[in-house]
């Protein structure tokens, strides 16, 4: 059975896939959809790993967003009707991968994590800080 810790990783990691697919669905730059595209796929990949990792140990398997991540899209949506289509996807996506990058160090921090699930975050952990990077760089280029 998966640590809670482990779980609430997995729940944000497929938050953060729907994430990133709604802000490629708001963008209107073609160069910015294809980069949040290629994004998402990354972190869906992320998401698999985490998966398998919840199936190894018996769990199921995330497949449906969280009610918190479904709340900050709702927010996100109305917060975004008021900017630039451009400037709210890259807002979001940097918004969320501060998020999720400061979830992933807590959980390393942490000692509830079982011996393979920190394996599976620490592996996970460089994908995820690709992606804040990368919610950074987008950021200061569309605001």
């Amino acid at each position: 059975m998966s640590s809670t810790i482990f779980k609430s990783l997995t729940d944000t990691t497929f938050d953060s896939v729907e994430g990133y697919r709604k802000a490629a669905d708001k963008a209107d730059s073609p160069q910015l959809k294809q980069a949040l595209q290629q994004r998402c796929q990354q972190r869906q990949e992320t998401l698999g790993k985490m998966n398998a990792e919840l199936q190894r140990q018996g769990d199921e398997l995330v497949t449906k967003g969280t009610m918190t991540g479904e709340a900050h899209q709702m927010w996100a949506s109305i917060t975004s009707a008021f900017e630039n289509n451009d400037e709210a996807a890259a807002e979001r996506v940097e918004e969320g991968e501060d998020y999720i990058k400061g979830k992933f160090e807590s959980a390393l921090e942490d000692d509830d994590l079982q011996a393979d699930e920190r394996t599976v975050v620490q592996q996970c952990y460089a994908e995820i800080s690709e992606g804040e990077r990368f919610g950074d760089l987008i950021e200061r280029q569309y605001d």
